[in-house]
């Protein structure tokens, strides 16, 4: 019991060192893992016993015989199906080519590159090398989402290291499986024809298994034939059951199946998946916690000792600057990605969970065999971890800047309220090459924005996880388009320093409308434009236009115009090289060059 307890009191403190510290909660939970197993027992225990024991010994241990595997299996399952819910289609318009190669020709380059590298460093045999090269293709979300909600870069840089991170770890699960069946069988002939066998039988249950209970469930929860109070636990019944199923039918493509599963059900139109996804969240970060300080503890100094050599140094040093580098700069060959954007993407590659998981579970399963070398696979994959991990969270906000990715001015835009307003603004927005990101409570708006092509997230402004969203690095400036005023506020005061460092704006209330000389300092377009009126002028002329002025007194003039007319509000300044400016209500201090462009929304004016 004191352990059980111990496990989760000492991962929750880690998780919560690492919020504090702004770095990936691996680092701790790792070390605290070595702390409490090989450490004390060499160290700190007089009868040399570990404080925790993750497998059970005749005396003592948390799992006896293969239940450390199973729950480790149960756990990775329930964490990627999460990682799945956070896939949207739309964070990938630009940048999909290169994440396809990135999972695919960048993951034969690690394999085949990492795979010759421990065969002839720390000779092991080909088996094994090919074994320890599949286990490090992956990265891993739970450790690269921390890195980079600390770093305002481009949208489609963090996109890439997400999606990568998210979608390989079954890629490289499944080809870690592959040489693991292949030392199990004890190679041969009959390996390639069975490697295509078991590979084709793993596709095919995998997908079909999570496509077809994701669409049961989003049935089941679009129809109402699940209670509320039950969505959450059987939500999480099903993905254990898919994951089990999948494994029965076809061994090791449970991983597949719920990484399916959870992208299928991220890109639907499912009622409450804000809801699922909030509790798959606080259930993944709790697994997190235990799983890692286990697979730490389960290991022994003698598996460490292993690593006390020039040959760790060499291996890890090819792995992280020579085969990365290599790997990326060949998948984005042809993209939109820049020399210091691949460079960077090339620097943070830190692995994660799935890797450290199945390094232990395969690792101790060969050494039970009796295979020469096994003893290296598990600590190896744990330097590659724990090394990748402590790097990158390290130097990744300094390597961003050194490589001029780290972005100095946020030029992104927050709308707060995705109503028809919103909607319209951030449509031309975004069609002017500027990130746009509405954000609204309201499900029915939130899906006209998407239909509409723009990035909308379905969010709570109250909520605290909003300012973890990765999706928000690149944004510096804030607009607050609801019809509540308090909120408008509240956003203001709220995320100012977050999102708005550039320039934070809200309407103003009907209050302040009526009192022109002391409209506040944030507000938006104009000294006479609520929420009540802009949404009238939205109603009749729903259109945003362009108008070339040549000189200040054209500008003036035009603004004069506007106020006059209750069917036009001037809303930005467009200069001549189609960079955009936010007109606020004391518009008095827009700065005009000649050759821009009035920018307004409403009824077309004649000149």
């Amino acid at each position: 019991m004191l352990e059980l307890a111990g496990i989760i009191i000492l991962g929750i403190l880690a998780q919560w060192v690492a919020w504090r510290l702004k770095i990936p909660a691996i680092l701790p939970l790792i070390l605290i893992g070595l702390l409490v197993g090989p450490i004390a027992a060499e160290f700190l225990s007089e009868d040399k016993t570990k404080w925790i024991e993750p497998i059970w010994n005749g005396k003592e241990g948390l799992f006896p015989g293969e239940g450390l595997y199973y729950f480790v299996s149960l756990a990775i399952s329930i964490i990627l199906f999460e990682g799945g819910l956070t896939l949207k289609r739309n964070e990938i318009k630009n940048i999909g080519p290169v994440i396809t190669k990135l999972i695919t020709l960048g993951s034969a380059v690690t394999f085949f590159a990492a795979g010759f590298a421990a065969y002839y460093i720390f000779n092991l045999s080909w088996e094994l090398s090919f074994l320890f090269s599949g286990l490090i293709i992956v990265t891993g979300p739970t450790v690269i989402t921390p890195i980079l909600r600390n770093i305002p870069l481009k949208k489609d840089v963090s996109a890439v290291l997400k999606w990568e991170g998210i979608l390989i770890d079954p890629i490289g699960a499944l080809v870690a499986v592959l040489v693991f069946e292949f030392i199990s069988v004890g190679g041969g002939g009959g390996f390639t024809k069975t490697a295509l066998v078991e590979f084709g039988k793993i596709l095919l249950f995998g997908i079909t298994f999570g496509f077809t209970f994701a669409h049961a469930l989003i049935f089941a929860i679009n129809k109402q034939l699940i209670p509320h109070y039950l969505l959450n636990v059987v939500s999480l019944s099903v993905v254990l059951l898919v994951f089990v199923e999948s494994e029965i039918f076809a061994h090791e493509s449970g991983l597949l199946a719920v990484v399916v599963m959870g992208m299928v059900l991220g890109n639907s139109k499912l009622q409450s998946l804000k809801e699922l996804l909030y509790f798959k969240e606080s259930l993944s970060v709790l697994l997190i916690s235990i799983l890692f300080i286990l697979l730490a503890a389960n290991m022994n100094l003698e598996d460490l000792m292993l690593l006390y050599s020039w040959k760790t140094v060499a291996l890890f040093a090819l792995v992280v600057f020579v085969i990365r580098p290599m790997a990326v700069f060949l998948s984005a060959r042809g993209s939109k990605l820049k020399v210091n954007e691949k460079l960077f993407i090339s620097w943070v590659g830190p692995r994660g969970i799935v890797a450290a998981g199945i390094a232990s579970l395969f690792g101790s399963k060969l050494l039970k065999q009796g295979v020469e070398g096994a003893e290296y696979i598990t600590p190896l994959v744990f330097m590659i971890v724990l090394g990748t991990v402590l790097l990158n969270a390290t130097t990744a906000r300094l390597f961003a800047k050194v490589v001029g990715v780290f972005l100095e001015k946020s030029e992104g835009i927050l709308i707060v309220g995705a109503s028809e307003l919103s909607r319209i603004i951030a449509e031309y927005l975004s069609k002017n090459d500027r990130h746009v990101v509405l954000i609204d409570s309201n499900e029915a708006n939130i899906g006209k924005a998407k239909e509409l092509g723009l990035e909308a997230i379905s969010a709570n402004i109250y909520s605290e996880t909003l300012t973890d969203n990765i999706e928000l690095n690149d944004i510096g400036y804030l607009m607050a388009l609801t019809g509540n005023g308090d909120i408008n506020s509240y956003v203001i005061d709220k995320f100012r320093n977050q999102f708005g460092e550039n320039g934070s704006f809200r309407l103003i209330t009907p209050e302040e409308k009526d009192d022109n000389q002391n409209n506040p300092i944030e507000g938006l377009f104009s000294h006479t434009d609520d929420y009540t009126k802009l949404n009238d002028i939205v109603r009749d002329f729903p259109t945003i236009h362009e108008i070339k002025v040549d000189s200040k007194e054209e500008y003036d003039a035009l603004i004069e115009i506007t106020k006059n007319d209750k069917d036009i509000v001037p809303i930005f300044i467009k200069d001549k090289a189609g960079i955009l400016e936010i007109i606020p209500a004391f518009n008095e201090d827009v700065t005009f060059e000649k050759g821009s462009s009035l920018v307004y929304l409403g009824k077309e004016i004649n000149k």
